[in-house]
């Protein structure tokens, strides 16, 4: 007892890596097991475990030898993976803190991969890979949706996978799960969270995964078992499931009392990902953080914080149809999820997640950074003043921050940087109004948050300034708009009237272009006394909401036949069909004189595809996909467009199948065809690609590998590719930059690429093994399942220079991993023009550009929009002295900056123009205003000779704008304080202007608003302003009444 107190007792380093082993000497054989799990649990320089006790003494030889090697095998493992004796939950309060959260996580990793052969996986980033309905990656499952849907390639790394481990970052805010809201009310929720998890692909189900979950919490964490429960599906009539019985026996015979074995029905323990595809029944474990011998299963899924769900088992074996109805997948998965969090909480003896070393460090900086109350973990009304709540919100929120930001989601204005924006702001506005911390607060955490999760996710640690200097900016963004927003509230309860609603448009405008939080708003109008027009509001947001979905994404639906269903994928691969040999699409080349030469595939038809069922035979005039043995056509992949073309049945040569479009789905190419005759499984047919399509994509292709190139060479090696779209006409790519990219930069990118056209250098391809390729320094790739072999392409170096050891050739030009198809040679390229850039978000930016003739195009439009900039700015030095004309030309610039802004021309003349053009319009405005004033002084001299010191001029005067008039009343008034003037301008058109101003001797009695309006109502017109200044117009047939009424009005006041 003495000994295991004293080791309880000895001390345990926090931050240190699991694997680091520390050098001893050669132990025995017997010494070995205990060597090895002091080697994982105890780094370098620890002394959790003591020295290795003395051999045991032999085993029993009464026991049969497998007996023994088995008993051998189990202590081994346990040895190798047992948590300390110190780290083991224990139903004290008060008890030792338990395992860093670090070494929580590595024994989960090391327990499924040297235990179970499980293959350990990197997180994969929070930004979704080819999904675009999710916003963040919520789940360990999301990068393995091409294995669940069965439309993995057979040549992906994901094929590969069998059993497998990691630990997935997880965000979860904005769409379908969203605990935004949430964070900071209580102790466990979080937007980022670290999920654990095993997945078995066609490999092991239920009795494996239950049993492999309750050894990892029972033995190696050391749980007592009496304060686990385990859940089961319980059945559903409605959809004729039974209970999972089979479920229910594994966990009894694994030694689960039955009265902690509860069943649950589908909305606990059915798991679906969406409202079509995989499902199944899972099994959930929940810990009881009471404990003390008492059965707390009526608190299971109770939503009681003393009993939690830690883990959660699902077995897929069903797939949901659109039709509502479940049918069996012919392959069954297991996808277990256990979120780190909570489980740190259990083994720390910790009520709270925000107890444990993953926020802990954090909240200290916090305290330190605000130096305001340290945080106590108050909930609810015990949280005076919500100081808790905020540290719990800037907490979690930074982790966020930290994670998306590294992962290449910015805060925005759309989709996930939209919301990653809202929790920037929640953060900033906790920190400033609650915590009362200076600005900066919130940057200043990053390096604690990368102190606690570095060595998890080592990513982080490259980007600690990026991150800073991002939140920083937007922050700064944000209080400005702050402040905005609060001048115009002031401003806009100043001029309402008084018992109406604040404006919903207004509050609107706010929330949508400046971000305001609808609860400030709300807030600083109760302390005002006034309310928002809720209705209204509610309206417009409908309204938004309604545009939205009627935008470009909304209602599209996929192609039901170019699209493989799950069950469809597994009939072809259980009728042995084979994959389609796509290796044709790269077969071109360049003729004689200089020409690209597509040579028509001949391919046999293995299946056609209608309606979401495969089918031997389609009739004439129907949409179908068509399954070829091989084919020439590139499928969209990769960011290129997919071919288009048609075929032609052999022997019927006048018959055209136009192909529509062409999708890879499960290494199956999948052509859209309109079947013109009666097309049959076994058809012989012939392929054709629109060559010209073709070759535009693949000139721009190569062209966006040239401008990788190009923008890393100009920008710095920190030049990063986020996304790119090439399509026949033109050419998308998205990037990080530091900063806007500048006149000079897009200049000298467009030279590197023109420099890389004249040399015309060879495009080398060729397939190599991925592991191979991805050792080449300077690779550039994108973070993508790539099949494996994998393509290099490669600039003027061939791929076997590239691959030599310690070769740097592919620092010095462009080599990519890269599926698409490309030119033979880069002077075919012809120019290069980028005709639009900006920053879709701050730290990334996106560019487009155009290629050969488009390109030459472009530039051309540039000369020419640059000479008749040229001209205009010739006219303006004139300096007409007639308003008419001056007004004019302000008008020329405004319709030429206009063109300037829309026209395709090189984004860097653009800019130029833009500028030059922007300095002539406020150079045209100042102009026309000194000639108003200058025309409103002569006006206002002649009428103040005319009215000498009356009190009250009411009178007509012409002038060419209201704008001219003003100024006219404006200089009367300047120059005769204590004068009332109305002045009425008709206009030959038939309109008479109306202007006034009211002396301030005569507030409030004398409104210059009511007196406009009087007037111009007896010209049937309309009016309105301050009780100081106001205009309006009205017709000229009622002027001379108006004049009369002015005048009397003003008698009645005065």
């Amino acid at each position: 007892m003495a000994a295991r107190r004293n080791r309880r007792e000895q001390p345990l380093l926090r931050r240190c890596s699991p694997y680091l082993i520390e050098p001893q000497a050669p132990a025995t054989a017997a010494h070995a097991p205990y060597e090895a799990a002091r080697a994982v649990l105890c780094p370098r320089g620890s002394s959790a475990i003591p020295a290795a006790p003395p051999p045991p003494p032999f085993p029993d030889l009464a026991a049969p030898p497998s007996a023994t090697m088995a008993a051998a095998a189990r202590l081994r493992w346990r040895l190798l993976l047992a948590v300390p004796r110190r780290w083991c939950c224990s139903p004290r309060r008060g008890a030792a803190d338990g395992p860093p959260a670090g070494h929580v996580r590595a024994a989960f990793l090391r327990f499924f991969q040297d235990r179970h052969g499980h293959r350990r996986l990197p997180s994969a980033p929070v930004r979704p890979r080819g999904d675009p309905r999710l916003l963040f990656v919520n789940a360990g499952m999301n990068q393995f949706k091409p294995i669940f849907l069965g439309t993995v390639h057979p040549r992906s790394e994901l094929v590969q996978h069998r059993r497998v481990v990691n630990s997935q970052k997880c965000v979860r805010a904005g769409g379908k799960h969203n605990d935004l809201e949430d964070v900071g009310r209580d102790t466990y929720h979080h937007t980022f969270f670290e999920m654990l998890g095993n997945w078995s692909f066609g490999d092991y189900f239920k009795e494996e995964a239950c049993s492999m979950a309750w050894e990892l919490l029972t033995e190696v964490y050391e749980i007592p078992r009496d304060r686990l429960y385990v859940t089961y599906f319980g059945g559903d009539s409605s959809l004729g499931l039974s209970a999972d019985e089979e479920c229910r026996d594994i966990w009894l015979r694994l030694g689960v009392p039955a009265s902690h074995v509860l069943p649950f029905p589908l909305k606990d323990n059915f798991w679906e990902m969406g409202d079509t595809g995989p499902c199944g029944p899972c099994t959930e474990i929940h810990y009881d953080h009471v404990g003390g011998g008492r059965n707390a299963a009526v608190l299971v899924n109770q939503g009681n914080p003393d009993v939690v769900e830690i883990w959660n088992l699902v077995f897929m074996q069903y797939s949901r149809e659109a039709e509502g109805n479940l049918l069996p997948l012919p392959q069954h998965h297991v996808d277990t999820g256990m979120g780190l969090e909570r489980l740190v909480t259990v083994l720390q003896n910790k009520r709270s997640n925000y107890d444990t070393d993953l926020f802990t460090p954090i909240l200290d900086a916090i305290h330190k950074g605000c130096r305001g109350p340290r945080y106590q973990g108050l909930v609810g009304d015990a949280d005076v003043g919500r100081v808790n709540m905020a540290y719990r919100v800037v907490a979690d929120h930074v982790r966020t921050l930290c994670v998306c930001i590294t992962d290449g989601i910015y805060p925005g204005s759309s989709g996930a940087e939209l919301v990653l924006r809202q929790i920037l702001r929640r953060a900033v506005r906790f920190c400033s109004e609650v915590l009362h911390a200076p600005p900066g607060l919130l940057a200043s955490l990053v390096p604690t948050v990368v102190e606690v999760l570095g060595d998890a996710y080592p990513e982080l640690t490259k980007n600690t300034d990026q991150i800073m200097d991002i939140i920083n900016e937007n922050e700064a963004t944000f209080l400005s708009s702050l402040e905005r927003g609060r001048h115009i509230i002031e401003r806009t309860v100043q001029q309402m009237e008084p018992s109406t609603n604040f404006p919903a448009e207004v509050a609107w405008s706010l929330h949508g272009n400046l971000g305001f939080p609808l609860d400030l708003i709300d807030l600083m109008l109760e302390e005002k006394g006034i309310s928002l027009d809720s209705a209204a509001f509610n309206e417009l947001a409908l309204e938004d909401a309604k545009r939205k979905a009627r935008g470009p994404q909304a209602g599209q639906v996929e192609d039901t036949n170019t699209h493989l269903d799950v069950h469809s994928l597994a009939q072809l691969q259980s009728n042995n069909v084979p994959a389609t040999d796509d290796s044709p699409k790269y077969s071109y080349t360049l003729g004689l004189h200089g020409q690209y030469e597509f040579s028509p595939c001949q391919a046999t038809v293995l299946m056609l595809y209608r309606d979401q069922s495969l089918q031997k035979e389609v009739g004439a005039g129907q949409h179908c996909g068509v399954i070829l043995d091989r084919t020439n056509f590139y499928a969209e992949q990769g960011g290129q467009d997919c071919d288009k073309g048609y075929m032609i049945q052999l022997g019927q040569q006048d018959i055209l199948f136009p192909v529509e479009s062409v999708r890879l789905c499960g290494g199956y190419v999948i052509h859209e065809v309109i079947a013109v005759e009666t097309l049959r499984a076994g058809d012989q047919v012939q392929l054709f690609v629109d060559e010209a399509r073709r070759l535009a994509c693949m000139t721009n292709h190569t062209a966006t590998h040239m401008l990788n190139f190009a923008l890393r060479c100009i920008l710095g090696e920190h030049t990063e590719q986020r996304g790119s779209h090439v399509t026949a006409e033109r050419l998308r790519f998205d990037f990080d930059t530091k900063g806007p990219v500048t006149v000079e930069q897009l200049q000298q990118v467009e030279q590197v690429v023109q420099d890389v056209i004249k040399r015309n250098e060879v495009v080398h391809m060729a397939e190599v093994p991925l592991t191979r390729a991805r050792r080449v320094q300077g690779l550039r790739a994108v973070d993508e399942g790539y099949p494996d072999p994998v393509r290099i392409v490669s600039l003027g170096v061939p791929v076997e220079s590239v691959l030599t050891c310690d070769s740097e050739a592919a620092l010095q030009t462009s080599v990519e991993l890269c599926c698409g198809t490309h030119l033979l040679r880069t002077g075919a390229v012809g120019d290069l023009s980028i005709i639009n850039e900006r920053q879709l978000v701050k730290g990334i930016s996106r560019i487009i550009a155009v290629t050969g003739g488009q390109a030459k195009q472009a530039r051309e439009v540039g000369q020419c929009l640059a000479m008749e900039v040229d001209s205009l700015s010739l006219r303006m030095k004139q300096r007409s002295t007639s308003i008419p004309e001056m007004q004019n030309l302000s008008k020329e610039v405004g319709q030429l900056t206009k063109v300037v802004t829309e026209t395709a021309m090189p984004q860097w003349q653009r800019k130029e123009l833009e500028t030059i053009l922007k300095v002539l319009q406020r150079t045209a405005n100042t102009a026309v205003k000194k000639l108003e004033i200058k025309q409103a002084e002569e006006k206002a001299e002649s009428l103040l000779a005319k009215h000498c010191s009356q009190p009250v001029i009411v009178d007509t005067v012409p002038a060419d704008s209201l704008s001219i008039l003003m100024k006219v009343v404006n200089q009367l008034c300047d120059k005769s304080p204590g004068t009332s003037v109305l002045l009425l301008s008709p206009q030959a058109s038939g309109e008479v202007l109306c202007a006034c101003q009211v002396s301030k001797n005569c507030l409030p009695v004398f409104s210059a608003a009511d007196w406009a309006v009087a007037v111009c109502a007896e010209m049937e017109g309309k009016a309105g302003g301050s009780p100081i200044v106001a205009k309006g117009s009205g017709n000229a047939k009622g002027m001379q009444g108006a004049l009369t009424t002015a005048l009397k009005f003003a008698q009645s006041k005065l």
